[in-house]
């Protein structure tokens, strides 16, 4: 599927050349998520070369997230309307050079592997910026993006910039004040990674909230075990993609086994609520804006289900 040169907007195009070399998807799998399944819409010139939008390429990155936690493709297509129809983050305009720039610096300090300028860039940005837009407008799409694609090196440069924020994320979530009430955070669906789970929790921690990350791969049916230990406030579950059915009833068990209120959140919390309704699990969100409020309420005992 594409459009005429003519409706395209005011923001630069690349060519399917730098856009195969910036994200690491090699031209076939572009033109076949663009003609088989129509996840992207770049123009054409008026010699028929594509050229690619800034949206096409976070486009690009949202479907390679999607495709790293084991989504099928031809499921992805509704999960990026539904992400245009509730958008985070937003990035545009006059903020959108600085936070670009901001990411290239990490991703060519990252290529040098440089820790000590990782650190220098780390602190910076945490100073300057909220939380969220550090990792959500810059760390994470630099690591999203290294994720995928097959150049020499490319594996390497990941796993040191994951080592590194892996150890950041910990430390801060670390510096949160004691007393806050616990929450238990634990994967939902399987498919996250120890950073985002770590990320998630930093967004949802405050001076309230003292959010306690379980490691990736606790499973579900144990985690009565840790809730009658730990005493948390509450339990949430970061869910990165749609829940089986089967997973519904795991989760309705494992609310009845505890005693603490349970959440969903993350990307794939509000398409897989259909499955639990009826039941007292509370849906969060994916973003800090709408999570940190409900999760402040579900402590509460004021949140509406």
């Amino acid at each position: 599927m594409t459009e005429p040169i003519e409706s395209a907007s005011d923001d630069v195009l690349l060519p399917m050349r730098e856009v195969a070399s910036l994200t690491g998807v090699n031209p076939i799998t572009l033109r076949a998520w663009e003609r088989r399944h129509g996840l992207i819409r770049p123009v054409r010139t008026v010699g028929g070369h594509r050229l690619y939008s800034q949206q096409d390429i976070e486009h690009i990155r949202s479907i390679m997230l999607w495709t790293s936690r084991g989504l099928p493709i031809s499921k992805i297509g509704a999960l990026l309307v539904r992400q245009q129809d509730t958008p985070g983050l937003a990035v545009s305009g006059s903020a959108e050079s600085p936070l670009v720039q901001w990411q290239e610096a990490v991703h060519r300090a990252t290529q040098a592997f440089d820790g000590a300028e990782l650190e220098r860039l780390h602190g910076q940005l945490f100073t300057i910026y909220p939380k969220a837009t550090v990792l959500e407008a810059v760390l994470l799409p630099v690591w999203r993006s290294l994720a995928s694609g097959n150049a020499f090196g490319r594996r390497s440069q990941w796993l040191f910039l994951d080592a590194f924020l892996r150890a950041r994320m910990l430390l801060r979530l670390q510096m949160n004040p004691s007393n806050g009430a616990c929450v238990l955070l634990a994967d939902g669906s399987g498919h996250a990674h120890e950073l985002e789970l770590l990320c998630a929790g930093l967004l949802m921690s405050n001076d309230q909230l003292r959010i306690e990350v379980l490691g990736t791969g606790q499973p579900l049916e144990e985690l009565p075990l840790l809730c009658k230990a730990i005493q948390p406030a509450a339990l949430v579950l970061w869910v990165q993609v749609p829940l089986q059915a089967d997973a519904h009833q795991r989760l309705r068990a494992l609310q009845m086994g505890v005693t603490c209120p349970v959440a969903l959140a993350g990307d794939a919390a509000a398409v897989s609520s259909a499955g639990l309704q009826g039941s007292s699990i509370a849906i969060l969100g994916n973003d800090e804006a709408s999570i940190l409020p409900r999760l402040e309420a579900l402590v509460r005992g004021t949140l509406q289900i």
